[in-house]
């Protein structure tokens, strides 16, 4: 299953990369597209998708970066690109707490 993940969201990497412009302007996630952020959560296919997987250390490594902006984060887990790759948003919010991240915001809902 995280195989087949993976490999939708590779496939999303690459169409995204083939059809993506200059960014317009500073978003959620500054300069970078919430769609282009989400394809650096590949490494949480599977924990976004189930709240008992296992999430992986490069996951959490992710989150981290991202999670310093609670907007870009929401933004990533509400994005197009993690919508197509079957993205929960409400399991994908439970990562940072699943991966302990001390500095996170506490009850930040998405939506």
């Amino acid at each position: 299953m995280e195989t087949k993940a993976a490999r939708c969201l590779c496939l999303l990497a690459m169409l995204l990369v083939a059809g993506l412009g200059a960014a317009r302007g500073a978003g959620e996630c500054g300069r970078v597209p919430a769609d282009r952020m989400a394809l650096k959560l590949a490494p949480c296919a599977a924990a976004t998708q189930n709240p008992r997987a296992a999430v992986a250390p490069g996951c959490c490594a992710q989150i981290r970066s991202i999670g310093r902006s609670p907007k870009c984060l929401c933004a990533v887990m509400l994005s197009s690109t993690a919508r197509q790759a079957g993205v929960k948003p409400a399991v994908a919010m439970t990562i940072p707490k699943r991966c302990a991240i001390a500095n996170r915001s506490i009850g930040y809902k998405c939506g």
